[in-house]
């Protein structure tokens, strides 16, 4: 199948491994699976030969999952990367590497077959072909609620609060802690429209619907929340909600 998946499948564990490899085989999207037992047979295949993404069991003896991820993110063409793993206490780690998924085990095909879509998705704007959706791309963060990983489309934030090294998510209906500094979704995140407002504050621009002077300052009222806008960002907020309006503006009928 043109364009299809070449899929690499790491794993120390043979069972894991056949039945991964087993259930990417299946789906229609994937051209090729190589198989590897750890990394240093995974970073012999993929010198041999070019990859598109790579399915990546975490705890591993040697380099483990993590640290091969980082080996390859510093490769001229990185593969896409997928975490698939019996233990959900590395999601946010995976989460910070770029991971385009966070599998757990035991694997389901549904759940394998969402995120084939995923990577295929992933790979077309990486690879140049769908240049773009490149901002678009949903993202999902992996979120702790009960005990158990649970992992939260991006679009559903509506803005984002510093609480030291940590970050939490405003959602219309919660809010969600993860181990992610304010910087780092910043800078991730800016392409998808969030924006730096304050020291503390990150938010979705396309959800801000007015910018208020107020006896302190300025305020951004987002979901009927009103959250501070510092000086030195209140230009540069008001220069992207300018743009922002002129372009829907050049959208209308």
């Amino acid at each position: 199948m043109t364009g299809a998946l070449r899929v690499l499948a790491v794993d120390d564990e043979p069972p894991a491994l056949d039945e991964l490899a087993y259930l990417l085989r299946a789906d229609d999207r994937v051209a090729s699976v190589g198989t590897a037992a750890d990394a240093t047979e995974a970073l012999r295949l993929l010198r041999d030969g070019h990859v598109d993404v790579v399915f990546l069991d975490i705890r591993m003896p040697g380099l483990d999952g993590l640290e091969l991820a980082r080996v390859l993110a510093k490769f001229a063409n990185p593969p896409l990367i997928v975490f698939v793993t019996a233990h959900d206490d590395r999601a946010v780690d995976a989460f910070e590497l770029g991971a385009v998924d966070y599998l757990l085990k035991p694997l389901h095909q549904d759940r394998l077959t969402e995120t084939l879509r995923r990577v295929v998705a992933a790979r077309d704007v990486h690879g140049g072909q769908s240049q773009a959706g490149a901002a678009d791309e949903e993202e999902m963060i992996p979120i702790e609620l009960a005990g158990r990983t649970r992992m939260l489309a991006r679009s559903a934030v509506r803005w984002v609060e510093a609480q030291g090294d940590y970050a939490r998510l405003h959602t219309a209906e919660d809010s969600h802690l993860v181990r992610v500094p304010l910087s780092v979704l910043e800078d991730r995140w800016s392409e998808a429209g969030f924006v730096r407002i304050h020291r503390s504050y990150l938010v979705s621009l396309r959800l801000v619907s007015e910018l208020r002077l107020t006896g302190g300052g300025y305020v951004v009222l987002v979901d009927e929340h009103e959250l501070p806008v510092s000086r030195r960002h209140t230009r540069e907020l008001k220069d992207r909600l300018v743009r922002a309006a002129k372009a829907g503006w050049s959208r209308a009928p």
